[in-house]
């Protein structure tokens, strides 16, 4: 019978680490257009950019502080993968950092141009 993670259904057999499982997600995320940009000093945590974008979406094992989010607005979503996880699980957490990292660029442009999107709704 395949393991149940504390969080979510059962991760089978095919169930990646937290560290392949964040290689996994660069990897899709790559597949969309993502490049490296950066990586911390433990390695574990990397930031990516679309393009020439100044956003960064960063992949991790562990969530950003309070402090960390002040510090670094470049970063319009996060994608936290602390349990083992199968591929079609990291799929849908890769989905999922894109549409909250596309939220992240329209409120970032849209507090740059002052445009209240719910203004005329």
């Amino acid at each position: 019978m395949p393991a149940r993670s504390r969080n979510g259904p059962a991760v089978g057999d095919d169930a990646l680490a937290p560290g392949p499982a964040l290689a996994h997600a660069s990897a899709l995320l790559t597949q969309r257009g993502f490049h490296e940009v950066a990586r911390n000093a433990r390695g574990d945590s990397l930031y990516l950019a679309r393009g020439n974008d100044p956003g960064r979406l960063r992949l991790s094992n562990h969530a950003r502080t309070p402090k960390q989010r002040r510090g670094h607005p470049e970063v319009l979503a996060s994608l936290v993968i602390r349990q083992p996880r199968n591929p079609s699980q990291i799929a849908v957490m890769v989905e999922t950092a894109l549409r909250d990292f596309a939220g992240g660029q329209r409120r970032r442009d849209q507090a740059a141009t002052g445009k209240d999107s719910t203004i005329g709704a």
